[in-house]
Parts: C-alpha cells; structure tokens; sequence
C-alpha cells in the first residue's frame, strides 16, 4: 500500500494499491494540514503531523482507533516524523531540534539535537525493514521486472502487478509491452 495526506480542497489522509487504484480515504474529519507521515508496519498504524492544529495522530489502516498522541504548543512547527520502536522522532523547523516523543501517551518529549536545515527524518534500522518474499515485479529471466518492459508496479497484493510506461509511451495491447 502506498499511503500520503493532501490538504488541498479536503485535506485527508489516503491509502491506496501501489499502481495508484483502490484509492481510499482514512481520515477525512477534524484534519487541516497534514503534512509528515509515518507508518508502523508491524501493528500497521499511520501516525501524522497536523501543522495546522498542532498535533500529532495515529489511526489504523483502515482508519479505525483514531487518537491524539500530543497536541498544543510545544509541538507547533513540525516536519518530518518517523516511528521507532516506542517513540516518535521528528522536526521542529523553527529551531531545527531533533525530537522525540512517547508514541503511546505523547509524554517524555525531549529534543535530542540540533541540525540545521533539517526538514525531514528517517529511521535506518534491520528491524524497521520488512522481510522481503517473492512478489510479481521480480525480474524475469529476461531481464523486464514482472515481464514490464518500463514500469512495474505492485497492484492490490504482492502477486498482483501493473505494467506502465515511461514517459511518451503507450501500454500496448498486451499490458505488457511499451510503445
């Protein structure tokens, strides 16, 4: 699943497959802007930065067991958020700190540095990345990743895939081949 937040006309948070179909809304109430975005892909929960009201949400998949983990000043100014472990890791863009917050009840907020011109976070740890298996965009024995001849994307589950094309192409009639 592909997931992302859009504040334009309605803001909300969105998932959908990885070819861009099956389009769902998962918070579409009580949002402004949001704008970070991060998921915990072991309870698969998705917790975002609202800049407008201050806070810090989480819900589930399926948009169920929505909560605040922390909301109000001490947060204004936020980009970037990751998840790890019990904490939350994040921006504040307006001093440039480095923060981290207890991802189950928004205590323990402690700035861990200062970075300039951090706009952004991420997690690089073995236990946040999921194990891989065989999936339908695999390289084929001629070396087109799910038999694409451009683009393969992963569609509704990891045994689905959709062919697209680059640029100036067209799928051909196949779904398959590019012309």
């Amino acid at each position: 699943k592909l997931f992302f937040t859009d504040y334009g006309n309605a803001a909300k948070v969105e998932r959908c497959d990885m070819d861009g179909m099956n389009r769902t809304w998962i918070v579409d109430s009580k949002i402004e802007q949001p704008t970070a975005l991060a998921l915990d892909l072991i309870n698969k929960y998705v917790y975002w930065v609202d800049i407008y009201l201050d806070s810090v949400e989480v819900v589930d998949y399926q948009g169920r067991k929505r909560h605040t983990i922390i909301k109000g000043r001490q947060i204004r100014h936020l980009c970037g958020l990751a998840v790890f472990e019990n904490y939350l890791y994040t921006v504040n863009s307006d001093n440039l700190n480095i923060l981290r917050i207890n991802r189950y009840n928004g205590t323990d907020v402690q700035s861990l540095a200062r970075i300039d011109n951090a706009k952004e976070i991420r997690v690089y740890q073995k236990r946040t990345q999921t194990a891989v298996r065989s999936h339908a965009c695999e390289v084929d024995p001629y070396g087109m990743p799910g038999g694409c001849s451009h683009i393969c994307l992963l569609s509704s589950n990891y045994k689905a895939r959709t062919c697209r094309c680059r640029t100036g192409f067209i799928l051909g009639s196949d779904g398959r081949s590019c012309k």
